[in-house]
């Protein structure tokens, strides 16, 4: 079975990509390879960000590896949170930090319609390739859910009478944007490999 570097630090990441996959290869992490550090997100985009993680990566062990940055995209805030989601709330912010100030930037708000983006970075045989997927949704007027991590809990996709945070997993994973790009990086890995 193929084995590729998923450049991640975040578990909950991990273990979606592992199970969007499905076995399809085998998935490596970065304490597999004795590699603790955190890696700068110092982009002023998501694919900036994943290509970044992807070549520390690639350019200090010289190994084929991926990495994806997600961002939130909220039109009432201009696409913010975007490339910042992960931080939103601060340097060193939980989860449901970030949750709580998007929700107060939100409390006054008609236009709801928000997008999660991901984009993934795999370097392989010394080349770059990207994978995007897109998810169209509103942004509730509070946290419904205790499935998934981050914004799940206040992201409904359109079409969808309930946020990702009371999705199981498999349905959120079939749909979610995170799931489309993975989807499309292993369809391109099948065909390479």
């Amino acid at each position: 079975m193929r084995k590729i570097l998923f450049v991640t630090n975040n578990q909950h990441k991990l273990i979606e990509i592992k199970t969007i996959l499905n076995g399809k290869m085998e998935v490596v992490k970065l304490s597999d390879i004795h590699f603790y550090e955190e890696i700068p997100e110092t982009g002023q985009t998501l694919h900036e960000n994943a290509s970044q993680k992807s070549h520390a990566i690639f350019d200090q062990f010289q190994i084929d590896c991926f990495s994806d940055d997600t961002g939130l995209e909220i039109d009432a805030l201009n696409g913010r949170p975007g490339v910042y989601s992960a931080r939103y709330a601060g340097e060193g912010c939980s989860f449901h930090n970030n949750v709580v100030k998007v929700l107060n930037e939100m409390e006054n708000e008609s236009n709801r319609f928000a997008r999660f983006r991901t984009v993934i970075s795999l370097i392989l045989n010394r080349e770059e390739y990207f994978f995007e997927g897109v998810v169209e949704g509103e942004i509730t007027r509070f946290e419904q859910g205790n499935s998934g991590f981050g914004y799940d809990p206040i992201f409904r996709p359109l079409g969808f009478n309930k946020t990702f945070g009371e999705m199981p997993d498999d349905e959120k994973n079939a749909i979610s944007h995170r799931g489309e790009a993975v989807h499309k990086l292993a369809a391109f890995l099948s065909e390479k490999i």
